[in-house]
């Protein structure tokens, strides 16, 4: 089951974006594996604090705290208060969310609750029913800035005289 494949991809890389590409695509860093894995029929109770990637096909009450990525499968089944870095979701999702960076729902998710990220993309045949606040994404609003000088005129003109 977890033997690489002839093309690379291992056989637990599933298409969560519905477009031919596997996780490998959602990954930040080359290198960076799943960290943890909610198989379909587990039932999990609790918070779950993690770095990386995690993918959730099961059932999850509690909460869910990260700065990377959270994958929610098309059987998942989540009743909880969330706040990732990315969200892509193609499950069942009940609770406020919070995406820091942003959020993907893909056919055929269900969302009930309030979401708050700055960047939302939803797919035909997504059911949403809840709220929606879009954020600045704090990278780009801490930014410095240059203050502004105001230009003026000089009092008295230059004059230039040219001889023939």
């Amino acid at each position: 089951m977890w033997k690489d494949k002839q093309d690379g991809r291992r056989s637990d890389d599933v298409d969560i974006e519905g477009n031919g590409s596997s996780l490998e695509s959602m990954r930040h860093d080359p290198g960076q594996e799943v960290s943890a894995f909610v198989g379909k029929g587990v039932v999990f109770k609790g918070t779950i604090t993690y770095n990386g990637t995690v993918r959730i096909d099961g059932t999850l009450d509690g909460e869910i705290h990260t700065d990377g990525i959270l994958l929610v499968g098309e059987e998942a089944v989540i009743t909880a208060k969330v706040a990732a870095g990315t969200i892509v979701c193609k499950g069942k999702i009940t609770g406020d969310i919070h995406a820091r960076d942003k959020m993907k729902l893909r056919a055929p998710a269900v969302i009930n609750g309030g979401v708050t990220t700055p960047m939302l993309s939803i797919e035909e045949g997504v059911l949403f029913n809840g709220t929606l606040e879009m954020e600045q994404a704090t990278s780009h609003s801490q930014r410095e800035t240059t203050p502004l000088h105001s230009v003026g005129i000089p009092s008295e003109p230059v004059i230039r005289r040219v001889s023939a």
